[in-house]
Order: C-alpha cells, then sequence, then structure tokens
C-alpha cells in the first residue's frame, strides 16, 4: 500500500496580528494638527511599508480620561477583535488631580480586559508639568512602570521623551506636540512596539 504525504507551506506576512487598537487621548488623537501627520497614522504608514499587513484602529479622543476608555473598551474590543492594543491614557486624569489609586486601578482594568480579550499591550507612559508638585508627579510617572511590571505589558515610559523639553516642538498650550515632533514620537513607540510585531 503506497501512502502520499502532501506537505503544506504556507507562506505568511511578517506581522501575524489581525488589528491594533490604539486607545489613547488628544496625544494620540492628533490635537492641534492635520490628522494624516499625527504619530499614529505614521505607524500605520511604517506598518504598510515594512510589510505588515494588519488594520491600525485609532480610537483616541481628545481629553479622554482612564475611566472613559473604560467604559469604551468592551465595545470597541468585541468590535475590532484587536491582538494587540496600546494604552496611551491617564494625562488628563494626572491634570484633574484624579487619585492616582483610581488611575492605577482604571490602568490595571483596561489591560485585563484586554488580555482576556486575547490581546498583547504596550502600555504608553506621560509625565505632568512640574507645577503639580514633585509628590505626585513622581508617583503619577510611576504607576505606568508599576501595572506595565504587575500584568506583564511592554512598556513606553514617556510618549513626549524628548519632545516636551523642547518648545520649538510643543504648540503654543504647552501640553501638545506639533507635527514636526510626530515623527520623533512614532520612533520613541516603535522601539518598544517592534518587537511585539514579530511572529
Amino acid at each position: 500500500m503506497r501512502t502520499v504525504v502532501f506537505l503544506l507551506l504556507i507562506i505568511t506576512s511578517p506581522a501575524s496580528f489581525a488589528s491594533m487598537l490604539v486607545l489613547g487621548d488628544s496625544l494620540s488623537a492628533g490635537y492641534g494638527i492635520e490628522q494624516d501627520r499625527g504619530w499614529v497614522n505614521l505607524m500605520r504608514e511604517r506598518l504598510k511599508n515594512s510589510g505588515y499587513t494588519l488594520e491600525v484602529v485609532n480610537a483616541s479622543v481628545s481629553g479622554e480620561t482612564t475611566s472613559g476608555g473604560l467604559s469604551r473598551l468592551p465595545g470597541l474590543l468585541e468590535t475590532h477583535q484587536p491582538s494587540l492594543v496600546l494604552i496611551e491614557l491617564g494625562a488628563n486624569d494626572g491634570l484633574r488631580g484624579t487619585p492616582l489609586e483610581i488611575v492605577r486601578a482604571n490602568l490595571q482594568q483596561l489591560v485585563e480586559l484586554s488580555q482576556s480579550a486575547g490581546a498583547k499591550v504596550l502600555m504608553i507612559g506621560n509625565r505632568l508639568p512640574p507645577n503639580y508638585g514633585p509628590q505626585y508627579t513622581q508617583a503619577f510617572f510611576g504607576l505606568f512602570e508599576e501595572v506595565a511590571q504587575q500584568k506583564q505589558t511592554a512598556l513606553v515610559p514617556f510618549l513626549l521623551d524628548g519632545v516636551a523639553s523642547d518648545w520649538d516642538l510643543m504648540q503654543d498650550d504647552g501640553y501638545h506636540p506639533r507635527a514636526e515632533a510626530q515623527p520623533k514620537i512614532l520612533d520613541t513607540v516603535w522601539s518598544n512596539l517592534e518587537p511585539l510585531l514579530a511572529p
């Protein structure tokens, strides 16, 4: 009796993700600049040019808080079923002086919901202006690393690293980066994102 063996070779693209969800605030929504020049859109273009075929869903909303993101995330996960979630929230909580235990709990739930849906998570941290006092600002900055370590997620420590300190790259309000800063922001995110894209 002759046995015939078929060998099936499946050639895939570099990406193993169907979609990526960006859940952020005005820093990811492209506040004050043309939408196509924001770092999320630049990331979409870089992914395409690098051979990744995943869809990028930018669900960022200006003024969004961790509580607001938490209320929207279940529906976004159900609709888009992302394999990777970028969480860039917390800055507006900090600017409003939200108690840190609330911010921490919300960030933890955002990560848990994403992971429970089968997605990898990239936590994106931020800093507050120094006028909020060293005790609060330092503890706030430390929240992101704390949650990332606890939940074993990848981490971008500071989204505006090298940008927030350069006034030529910031808009007049001092909070939002100009279009010229967006490629630098993307580079900051990309160095932590790229390892997650490996098949």
